[in-house]
């Protein structure tokens, strides 16, 4: 992969090629902005550039040792670190903190001259998980960056981060793409039907990368199992049958919940756009527009406010550890009764 296949973040990648190519390399990038919209793959582009050995198209080649290294995970000069794992993935999902000992790794690490990298280079994801330790240890490289380096630390969420790490760092933010462009590139690049296309536009709300890691599952299939069973009376349920429900607690883990929470949320927004009149093309779940508008008469708009409300809470005591096989037969009598 070089910059040319990176889709929707173009303003981003030229002002790195500007940045570059005018000799003006910061000693370290803030990169923020949403999970999954390809921050992480920027980066490793951009380290493939700055050490590309034919980089003369003013992108990387693709093909040379360095590039092919920096690909394959194994460059002696560029460093991934991610929660309790220096070198690590591109992951930008972990929950886990990013340790102390993790950053006087990277302080060593960095501290030594490259072994064939014009620039060495120190991806640093979820940046918003470093503990307090990590954070100020860090900041002491921040304040004195060795030469012929580069930090980019990634975030969704840099309200996490100290002042003081955000102050000494070049900040470039990235977007999600247009829904109805992720939709047209969904659909022409990837040759995904229709349907599938606007669902995964829409409910991932523009995040390429997010689309892309969901866009081979048995997605409106399961989709529409959720919200058959969690929203219809007991008598018309369909989807789960009782032996699962009665092994939710081993069969789903937090991330699966957060998942049906997800889907339920784009239900009933779908039912309050209805209501209001937004056009149905605005609709995540288009494939179900019929449902959707003979559900709209079931709720009024205070009872929709608050479903939203409970599955919201429903969230936050997922993350408090709550039974999650409580949680989810509190959910389908609330919400399907």
């Amino acid at each position: 992969m070089s910059f040319q296949q990176i889709k929707g973040q173009d303003k981003q990648i030229e002002i790195l090629k500007l940045v570059w190519g005018e000799n003006r390399l910061p000693s370290a990038y803030l990169f923020t902005g949403p999970a999954g919209i390809g921050k992480s793959m920027v980066a490793k582009e951009f380290a493939k550039l700055i050490n590309c050995l034919d980089n003369k198209i003013g992108d990387s080649c693709d093909n040379c040792a360095s590039c092919v290294k920096i690909d394959n995970g194994n460059h002696p000069d560029v460093h991934w670190l991610s929660a309790g794992n220096f070198k690590g993935d591109l992951s930008e999902t972990t929950t886990d903190s990013i340790k102390i000992e993790d950053i006087r790794r990277l302080q060593n690490d960095i501290s030594l001259k490259p072994y064939e990298a014009r620039i060495k280079t120190f991806i640093i994801n979820d940046a918003h998980n470093l503990t307090l330790e990590a954070a100020n240890a860090f900041l002491k490289i921040l304040e004195e960056p060795p030469k012929n380096s580069l930090i980019i630390l990634i975030t969704s969420q840099p309200q996490l981060l100290p002042a003081t790490i955000l102050s000494r760092c070049q900040k470039l933010k990235f977007s999600p793409l247009e829904k109805d462009l992720l939709e047209e590139l969904l659909n022409r690049e990837y040759r995904l039907d229709n349907v599938l296309s606007h669902y995964l536009a829409y409910f991932c709300e523009g995040r390429l990368g997010v689309a892309l890691n969901l866009k081979d599952k048995d997605l409106l299939l399961n989709k529409n199992r959720i919200i058959d069973y969690f929203t219809r009376p007991p008598r018309l349920r369909g989807g789960f049958n009782d032996s699962r429900i009665n092994n939710l607690d081993v069969e789903f883990n937090k991330n699966k919940i957060k998942e049906i929470l997800g889907i339920l949320i784009s239900w009933f927004r779908d039912i309050y756009f209805i209501k209001i009149g937004m056009p149905y093309m605005q609709l995540i779940n288009i494939d179900r527009k019929n449902d959707l508008v003979d559900s709209m008469n079931l709720y009024s708009f205070s009872e929709l406010d608050s479903i939203f409300g409970f599955i919201a809470r429903s969230a936050l005591y997922l993350e408090n550890n709550i039974n999650p096989k409580l949680l989810l037969n509190n959910l389908r009598v609330t919400i399907g009764s």
